[in-house]
């Protein structure tokens, strides 16, 4: 192969390196990127790159690539496993954010090249890549890259794959907390067959097995119930956090005439439990709460989650280079991945109206009325208020399907680096009952033949609900990227200070996404003749079919002004059609003929950079740059549908005289509707638009001691995002038209939902600073010492909603429901030393201001001196940093063999307590978003070559 005269860092800064690209040094000499470029000086470029090489990825002691990815110190806003707990969350997703700007915004490639998104945008699930597969990451902390595309707003997270294996390596490896729960295992077997440097060939194929065993939240002291006591400035309160509906069943009556409650009081309305009077004790999984004249006990629904799903995963991964000629090689990867996660959440919830004639009304309500005095004439309606825990949890499961095919030919033509390829791409996620949820048919049959008794107590119905269980498809949703794209660089003329570099090419993509609800999530409609529906899951979902196509060019010219001063131009264009959508519903639901919808939107971008290294020592780098991101199809596609209910409880947003408050229901869970915008023009959704800077130094004052500091800003217009619920609920007047009554075949009536639309904001802000500092010397006698510290300071993570209110999250609880901490890190110690090689890692989280709770949210009592409850409190506080301890060592008894052992959480820290009661899943207590409540964690990894 032709040697060319390109330097390490030319090829850097023209962002070659991330593709896993050769590279050549002025010594002619051609070589591979091995991820040493954080590690020294005389490695770095224009860009800031984070690597992590194989030993990092063994020594960090993650279990799969979102373990890997979600503990660096840059990644914020990211979805954990965890938010799948609730039956309406990211369905198993587990995906990248930097700097909490947003995984729609972190672009994922394999081997430089994209994969198919779980979504209707970019975002890629992390789930689907086998970590047994991966030689090292790299992560490009710059945004709005011009080879990758100009939608990589907050930067590119690359995983570059094995390649070159001839050996057998058999790696296995058992996780298991000191605590019951959460207990996972791997295998990984891989085998390289031929030396591409002696055969001109080598295949290698790889195969990985991973489980994690649920935790539920009765197995941790700090999340097993949702009524948590604490202390605040000196006083006692406590966390109430529960349901009304309950089992069994509490009534709620409605009265002609208020009568006089505490404090002169008017009661219109008020709830008991007929157990409690009854036995004078709550059932399982409750809680007594008396307020006002109420007496009923209510359902704590935090007992009965998981803090982690259980997950399985199995990938097949497969790779192969093949020299054509002494300048041309072909080659391939194919990645295979089924993933699914099955979670459990609280059991289906339902008001249910009880006739004052009803048997069930005299015998079980008529009784007490007495005792709680309340004249018998004075009741208007009754309701019962069920849970129903003989059918047991809601139980969704999860499968992911991924596949991932590229395909093509590199080398040299005329001393310019060349390659082409085809990329072909799927993702499928089915949506399956597995428990909990009941047919709506066949209760309503149990209704009518009087078979269930909500008054019951828990086990009484567990035969009547048995045949009602659901087991089958609620959803399916598939995306599919198919891309075509050429590349080139070399020298374009010579310079003084050396060669001037060019980089050039081109790609042209087609995306799809098909979202296939079965019948029973979609319920009656124009597209769908039957009538039943899931009874405790919400229905109205509705199908969509979406395709687009893209295509783009970019030139990247690399000028080395001086001996120590390097320039980067590059420039981007890139041209996306309209949305093709398949599945029209017109404004009464019905279906019309396919369409375009949204815009067609073509935009030119640019990045600007340099590098000055006045000596081997030190180096500034910085750059400037643009990018766009078009909307995701389903926001443009998408009719209005609901399935979906607040993760927050709120008061009713509308009062009467307003006619839509009568089907107001007090302090509750409300329902959500979303929708796209299928408009073109200025009504359309607008691209979004990005502003990208950088300013870095790094030094290394003496041998071994290197140190670097990148400040970094992003600033947005027109971001898209869906209206957070906080934000209706909190100013109700000012989001009136979004307030809305519809049909609920469920409930038989009418109910109250929300509509929140995705729209363009005003702006985003986004700004901080990342640092590293690297140490290593030998120690005489003890081996050689290796120090790290690395970590995110963050100065801006802020949204403008365009009409006066800016939201900032940094180190606070926003009305997004999502955190921004002020600062992450992370610092390790390794020691190697003959067979041995021991690591201490510290994990740190900034403490932040929590979500503040005020009396009328009705989730925070105070605790009166005797220890009974008191009133409903307003509580503004702060939760605590977080951090954890971990330790390996590993031993390499044999050449072929080694072993290492770890501890995660050496000193068992549980995450801190937060008064969170929306965002993530539903877990209470704390946030399981941002931090992992398996506690002290004991693992074993063995590992094989032969």
């Amino acid at each position: 192969m032709k040697k060319n005269l390109i330097t390490k860092a030319v090829l850097l800064s023209l962002g070659l390196a991330a593709t896993g690209g050769v590279l050549a040094q002025e010594t002619l000499e051609r070589v591979e990127v091995t991820g040493s470029s954080i590690k020294r000086i005389a490695n770095e470029g224009a860009l800031p790159v984070q690597t992590l090489t194989r030993a990092d990825i063994e020594r960090s002691g993650a279990r799969n690539v979102e373990d890997l990815i979600q503990a660096l110190p840059a990644m914020q806003g990211f979805q954990t496993s965890s938010a799948s707990v609730n039956g309406d969350g990211p369905g198993g997703v587990q995906n990248a954010s930097l700097h909490n700007i947003g995984a729609s915004y972190t672009l994922v490639l394999l081997n430089g090249r994209r994969l198919a998104a779980y979504n209707a945008g970019s975002a890629v699930n992390l789930s689907s890549i086998p970590l047994a597969a991966i030689e090292r990451v790299e992560v490009l902390t710059d945004g709005a890259s011009a080879l990758y595309g100009s939608d990589a707003v907050a930067g590119v997270v690359n995983f570059i794959l094995k390649k070159n294996q001839t050996n057998l390596v058999l790696e296995a490896a058992v996780s298991v907390p000191q605590k019951q729960g959460g207990r996972s295992s791997s295998v990984n077997l891989s085998k390289g067959f031929g030396d591409y440097p002696v055969d001109g060939y080598n295949v290698l194929l790889a195969f990985a097995h991973e489980r994690q065993n649920e935790l539920n939240a009765a197995d941790r002291d700090f999340a097993r119930s949702g009524v948590v006591p604490f202390t605040h400035e000196g006083k006692a309160y406590t966390l109430y956090e529960s349901a009304r509906n309950t089992a069994p069943s509490s009534v709620t009556l409605g009265l002609k005439n208020p009568i006089t409650g505490p404090g002169g009081s008017a009661i219109s309305a008020l709830t008991f439990s007929p157990d409690y009077l009854k036995n004078g004790k709550c059932g399982p999984n409750t809680v007594l709460a008396t307020v006002g004249l109420d007496q009923a006990c209510q359902f704590d629904y935090a007992a009965t989650v998981q803090l982690q799903p259980s997950t399985k995963r199995d990938s097949l991964f497969a790779s192969g280079t093949v020299k054509i000629n002494e300048n041309t090689s072909a080659f391939f990867e194919a990645v295979a991945s089924k993933f699914e996660l099955k979670e459990r959440h609280a059991p289906v919830a339902q008001a249910i109206g009880l006739s004052l004639s009803d048997p069930l009304y005299a015998a079980n309500v008529q009784p007490y009325l007495a005792k709680l005095g309340i004249d018998p004439a004075n009741v208007s309606k009754a309701t019962t208020n069920n849970r129903f825990s003989d059918a047991g949890g809601r139980s969704d499961l999860f499968k992911t399907d991924a596949r991932h095919l590229a395909v093509g030919v590199e080398g040299v033509f005329r001393d310019f680096d060349y390659s082409a390829s085809y990329v072909h791409s799927t993702s499928r996620a089915d949506t399956y009952y597995d428990g909990g949820y009941l047919r709506q048919s066949c209760y309503n049959a149990l209704l009518d033949s009087g078979k269930f008794n909500p008054f019951a107590p828990v086990g009484g119905n567990a035969s009547a609900f048995a045949p009602c269980i659901l087991k089958e498809r609620n959803d399916s949703t598939r995306t599919a990227l198919d891309t075509v794209g050429a590349r080139m660089s070399g020298e374009l003329f010579r310079m003084p200070a050396g060669p001037a570099m060019l980089g050039a090419g081109g790609d042209l993509t087609r995306r799809k996404y098909d979202y296939d609800p079965s019948g029973l999530a979609m319920g009656p409609n124009a597209l769908h003749s039957g009538t039943d529906t899931a009874f405790g899951r919400g229905t109205g979902a509705l199908p969509i079919e979406a395709s687009r196509r893209n295509w783009g060019l970019f030139a990247e010219l690399a000028l080395p002004l001086t001996k120590t001063l390097e320039t980067t131009a590059a420039l981007r264009y890139d041209d996306y059609s309209a949305v093709q959508n398949n599945i029209v519903l017109d404004d009464q639901g019905k279906l019309a003929a396919p369409a375009k919808q949204g815009n067609a939107n073509s935009k030119a971008t640019y990045k600007l950079a340099f590098k000055f290294q006045p000596q081997d020592t030190v180096l500034v780098r910085g750059s400037y740059g643009t990018g766009f991101k078009v909307p995701e199809m389903d926001l443009i596609t998408q009719a209005i549908s609901g399935g979906t209910n607040t993760s927050g409880s709120y008061p009713c947003p509308v009062k009467a005289p307003d006619p839509r408050a009568v089907n107001c229901e007090g302090t509750t869970q409300y329902d959500l509707l979303s929708g796209g915008n299928p408009l073109s023009g200025a009504n359309g959704l607008k691209p979004e638009e990005s502003r990208n800077m950088t300013l870095g130094l790094k030094v290394e004052p003496v041998k071994g001691l290197s140190a670097g500091l990148d400040y970094w800003a992003v600033k947005m217009k027109h971001q898209i995002v869906a209206l957070p619920e906080t934000l209706v609920f909190g100013n109700p007047t000012a989001y009136d038209s979004l307030i809305r009554t519809v049909y609920d075949p469920a409930r038989g009536s009418d109910k109250l939902a929300v509509l929140l639309p995705s729209y363009n904001l005003g702006s985003s802000r986004f700004s901080g600073v990342d640092w590293e500092l690297a140490y290593a010397r030998k120690l005489e006698g003890l081996g050689r010492l290796a120090l790290s510290w690395s970590g995110t300071y963050m100065l801006k993570s802020e949204i403008d909603d365009g009409a006066g209110t800016v939201e900032n999250s940094v180190g606070r609880f926003s009305a997004y429901n999502t955190v921004t901490f002020r600062v992450i890190q992370r610092a390790s110690a390794t020691l190697s030393h003959g067979m041995f090689r021991h690591t201490a890692t510290w994990n740190w989280r900034s403490g932040y201001h929590d979500k503040e709770q005020s009396a009328a949210d009705g989730k925070v009592r105070v605790v009166n001196a005797d220890g009974s409850l008191g009133a409903y409190a307003t509580v503004i506080r702060d939760v605590e940093s977080y951090g954890t301890l971990d330790w390996q060592t590993r031993m390499q008894l044999l050449k072929s063999t080694a072993l290492t052992v770890g501890i995660r959480n050496v000193l068992d820290q549980t995450p801190p307590f937060s008064l969170r009661t929306s965002g993530g899943g539903n877990q209470i207590g704390f946030d399981a978003r941002y931090a992992n409540p398996l506690g002290r964690t004991f693992y074993v990894n063995a590992s094989y070559k032969y």
